[in-house]
């Protein structure tokens, strides 16, 4: 008689998922708006318990999703749109993903989100992230480093999106934001304590 004896082996782990491309029907997951709607970085989550991605109208949104507590925890995989490899600032071009975790974020910019928030830009080279904070102000993390407060707190609309005057509306003759887009209707997280 042949007796097979399991081993205390783990199986090997099978490699994350590819990043997906944004549909036009992608919508994003706290907002539950077109993520073509929203100008800027978009992210993606990948859970064990989903055959299709989580999608986020931000990178700020992104993280936030793995910081709250109440989020699922069985992620796979976080892409983010790499702006270094981008042509547009308004839509990020497919295949321009980037493992979420080596990527280098720039915080503080003079650069919003889709919904008019603080944005964290991200980039798959620090060098790339260095020019865009030169241009464009701000700090560079990583993302372990960036503060919960930044991606958890409030949304401060007080400063104007790019090419927008205070009162949220684009100078004469200008285009302003995405069309069905008001940057007030700016989300907020909910307020969790630091870490």
């Amino acid at each position: 008689m042949l007796m097979l004896a399991a081993c205390d082996k783990a199986a090997p782990e099978s490699p994350p998922p590819a990043p997906a491309e944004v549909s036009d029907e992608a919508t994003g997951h706290y907002c539950g708006m077109l993520l073509a709607d929203h100008e800027g970085p978009k992210g993606q989550i990948h859970l064990a318990s989903r055959d299709d991605p989580l999608w986020f109208s931000s990178v700020r949104d992104t993280i936030a999703f793995l910081r709250l507590p109440e989020e699922a925890k069985d992620v796979v995989a976080v892409y983010v749109n790499d702006m270094g490899k981008a042509q547009h600032w308004e839509q990020p071009e497919a295949g321009t993903w980037v493992d979420a975790h080596a990527a280098w974020f720039v915080l503080d910019s003079s650069m919003r989100g889709g919904m008019g928030a603080n944005e964290a830009v991200p980039f798959a080279i620090e060098s790339a992230a260095e020019a865009f904070r030169v241009k464009h102000g701000g700090t560079i993390a990583r993302l372990d480093d960036i503060p919960d407060s930044y991606v958890l707190g409030p949304v401060d609309l007080s400063s104007p999106m790019p090419g927008m005057d205070a009162g949220g509306t684009a100078p004469a003759g200008q285009d302003g934001p995405a069309k069905g887009h008001d940057p007030a209707d700016a989300h907020e997280h909910p307020q969790h304590p630091e870490k």
